[in-house]
């Protein structure tokens, strides 16, 4: 299936580093996370990629067509020939589209753009490209085609420190109690969506409100709850926490590792 990647956003919450590179192409460790986003996709087999452009596109076209694979991958050098022959690759299966979709568009506008892109497939997937994930893709989307429904995203179960609030009529206290503990999930941006998902968007509008609110009146949209790892990257103390995440070594994110460890012992 093809990849739909949101690119394109200004990064607000994220100033520090999208004020001069798009927020997509922040680094953990020497990779940015678009990079870590579509390898796990790759890792599942689906290496048909849609970049839906937008603030400092160029940036990210450059990052791609002068992608120097021997910066992050071990290869075997004849300095006399000037020869790099590498040990295993990155991208090699990779097929990127670039679409540039618009500096301010909303999500939904950006999908809309790259509609002609997917062709003729049934089904296709989309990522935010602002969070981290272990789950897994391949059962998701067999739950997904069981459920034979025109969208689906994964739910997530927040871990965030934040309390939920519920206030009586007088704004007396009802309920106080951890959101993790609280039975609220939100939507972490991993999608799978049929094709007749634009049939139901309109010109303009957010791709999670109204078009998912008229899937949800004809019982046509449905979730994957997933309780493991799920690592936004909205602020400056999230990108520190995936930073060190990385430097530990094995983070969690990175499941086309965990087979070979697996194979390994």
């Amino acid at each position: 299936m093809k990849v739909v990647l949101f690119c394109g956003g200004q990064g607000m919450r994220m100033r520090e580093y999208s004020e001069t590179i798009p927020k997509p192409m922040v680094k953990i460790g020497y990779r940015p996370i678009l990079w870590y986003i579509m390898k796990y996709y790759a890792h599942f087999g689906h290496n048909e990629f849609i970049l839906c452009l937008g603030h400092k596109a160029d940036y990210i076209k450059n990052y791609f067509v002068n992608y120097h694979e021997y910066v992050s991958n071990d290869f075997v050098f004849k300095p006399n020939g000037k020869n790099i022959k590498l040990l295993n690759s990155d991208t090699d299966n990779w097929t990127i589209t670039f679409v540039d979709t618009g500096l301010n568009a909303c999500v939904g506008e950006r999908l809309k753009k790259v509609e002609k892109h997917i062709g003729d497939d049934t089904h296709f997937l989309c990522n935010y490209t602002d969070g981290l994930s272990d789950l897994p893709l391949d059962t998701m989307l067999e739950e997904g085609f069981k459920a034979n429904k025109i969208g689906m995203f994964m739910a997530h179960k927040p871990s965030y420190s934040f309390h939920v609030v519920r206030l009586k009529e007088d704004n007396s206290v009802k309920c106080f109690s951890p959101i993790g503990a609280s039975g609220l999930r939100i939507n972490a941006g991993y999608f799978l969506f049929k094709r007749e998902i634009f049939e139901y968007m309109k010109p303009g509008e957010e791709l999670v409100e109204k078009p998912f609110q008229r899937l949800m009146e004809i019982d046509e949209l449905t979730a994957y709850p997933y309780d493991g790892t799920f690592l936004a990257m909205d602020t400056f103390k999230e990108k520190q926490m995936l930073d060190n995440m990385f430097a530990k070594g094995n983070p969690p994110w990175e499941v086309w590792n965990k087979e070979v460890e697996t194979l390994v012992c």
